[in-house]
């Protein structure tokens, strides 16, 4: 009997007879490579081909289609490229092919093992001439292809354009046909997904190959940056202190649920195809960093890691709630929580921030780009009878560390990307004083009908300073739960079209020095001549003119 067809009768005797033994060898007699972990990423790890069928995603695919997908960034001359594929069988090969196309022939580049756990591979190419778009392939084996394009810098673009998408939920498993069109017609330079591409959070692989065969189409060809967040390492809220292992069910204490070794293979998948790390010490438990910056265009963006390094509230603040992490009184002190050794980015990313910020060398403009916002800027969570006065799951706490960041982002004359936050807001941070902080753009859920939360002032009360001829009735100044100051420009609240559920588009225009912030719903159709963003968009700000250090 030759070997496939023996391998899917062994895999429905064993999904379908409880009583039938797991095929420890294929045919060949090669044992699967153990999981160094257990109860995780299950549908992907050990003998996988035994397992019931997933409902998370297909995951085992014909041979051809075996290599799902590619990811790629090019920064100092350095193309870094990551190859994901679905699970190999023991006896297939581990090695994957990058060809790039010379002349109209398609010439091997280099070879790389595949690692059975996470089933990705990197690729890294020295001395790349980025003043050329080049024809890329990743192959495996005779016939699995995933071919693409590795674009040439923008830099002699006026415009350069960033894509930035988060929380790509699991209660609607459907493609994303609508949503990639919209992103192929408007054609950005850059993408940006923010974090929770999985919302699985035990099947990680499984989730990451759903995701990559959502967007493949329009990931294939243009620059991409993913993070990954606290659902893709698989909890629900992250306060990561450089890597410690949490205890409490929430990890509220702080630290990382899962054996890191699943945290490591999320963050390989998602990241290994980034610019290099600026400091990659790894934190504790042998965790990698990614925190780095990618120059594009002109355009500097600098990637950082909010959680890894956060305080988590519980054991640390007087508990102000049914949960550590929420505060429901309007009463309570802020500055209660705002204690000394708390931290948000860490050290060792406000160091390199503050390198950044000066580093004016070949840029243009500047970006943040990480999971969310440093402000708390939700009223209503979940439901519209969850008002929550603070959640400490944002960057608004701990304030001082967040003070520290905005002030080195305004330094740098940057604003600030993110995600996470379900709700699609542009803010103005305040510290000291009201609007003396960057603009920022926290982006929609890409999907956003199962955790929503509103902007909605408790007395309906439009803010100080409200502009009449904003449409929204309520922007202006606010104090956020923690006390921060910001200034609201617009919302996506989900009674909006697609329950708020879309995207942003961000344009920086390097002659004028304006960055415009786009909200697309994810029902729009951008080509039609009507489309329509949220109410409240686009908004253009003029970049911050650096502060020169003190």
């Amino acid at each position: 009997m030759p070997t496939r067809v023996l391998l899917l009768v062994l895999g429905f005797l064993t999904s379908h007879c409880p009583a039938a033994p797991v095929a420890a060898k294929t045919a060949h007699g090669e044992p699967p490579v153990a999981a160094p972990f257990e109860g995780v990423d299950t549908l992907a790890t050990n003998d996988w081909w035994n397992r019931p069928p997933s409902k998370i995603h297909k995951m085992d695919v014909p041979r051809d289609q075996v290599v799902a997908f590619g990811l790629y960034t090019v920064a100092d001359g350095v193309l870094k490229l990551s190859a994901q594929l679905y699970p190999l069988y023991p006896e297939e090969t581990r090695s994957v092919r990058l060809e790039f196309q010379r002349n109209g022939e398609w010439r091997e580049a280099a070879r790389q093992e595949v690692n059975d756990i996470g089933w990705s591979t990197s690729f890294r190419v020295e001395d790349w001439d980025a003043s050329h778009t080049a024809a890329y392939r990743l192959r495996h084996g005779d016939d699995a292809v995933f071919e693409g394009a590795i674009r040439r810098d923008p830099g002699d673009q006026r415009e350069v354009v960033l894509a930035a998408l988060s929380c790509n939920s699991n209660k609607d498993r459907g493609g994303r046909a609508r949503m990639v069109a919209n992103l192929l017609h408007q054609d950005p330079d850059l993408l940006f997904f923010a974090g929770d591409q999985s919302y699985d959070h035990r099947e990680h692989t499984a989730a990451w190959l759903a995701w990559g065969r959502q967007f493949r189409d329009v990931l294939r060809d243009r620059p991409c940056i993913t993070i990954p967040d606290d659902h893709d390492v698989g909890q629900p809220n992250l306060w990561g202190e450089s890597g410690k292992q949490a205890k409490l069910p929430g990890a509220a204490d702080g630290g990382y649920l899962l054996d890191a070794d699943y945290v490591k293979m999320v963050e390989r998948q998602q990241t290994a195809h980034l610019p290099d790390p600026v400091d990659p010490a790894p934190v504790g438990q042998g965790i990698g960093v990614y925190f780095t910056r990618l120059k594009l265009g002109g355009v500097d963006f600098a990637i950082l890691e909010d959680r890894k390094f956060k305080s988590g509230p519980a054991g640390k603040i007087p508990q102000q709630g049914p949960r550590p992490d929420h505060i429901q009184s309007p009463d309570y002190d802020p500055q209660s929580i705002n204690l000394p050794g708390l931290e948000l980015l860490g050290e060792r990313q406000l160091a390199f921030l503050e390198q950044w910020a000066g580093d004016r060398d070949g840029v243009a403009m500047k970006a943040v780009l990480s999971q969310t916002g440093f402000c708390g800027a939700a009223h209503i969570h979940g439901g519209k009878n969850n008002r929550l006065h603070a959640d400490l799951d944002s960057n608004g706490w701990p304030q001082a560390g967040r003070d520290a960041a905005l002030r080195l982002i305004q330094r740098a004359g940057a604003v600030h990307i993110g995600g996470d936050q379900h709700l699609g807001t542009v803010v103005q941070h305040g510290i000291d004083e009201y609007r003396d902080g960057p603009w920022a753009f926290v982006v929609p859920a890409i999907v956003n009908n199962y955790y929503s939360r509103w902007w909605s002032p408790e007395g309906g009360a439009a803010g100080e300073n409200h502009d009449p001829r904003n449409p929204l009735p309520w922007t202006g100044d606010y104090r956020d739960g923690f006390d921060n100051r910001i200034t609201m420009h617009a919302y996506a609240n989900p009674d909006s079209p697609s329950f708020g559920g879309g995207y942003g588009l961000v344009r920086f225009d390097k002659q004028a020095q304006t960055v415009t912030f786009e909200c697309w719903p994810r029902v729009a159709d951008v080509a039609a001549p009507d489309a329509k963003q949220f109410t409240g968009w686009p908004i253009t700000v003029r970049a911050a003119s650096p502060e020169p250090a003190p």
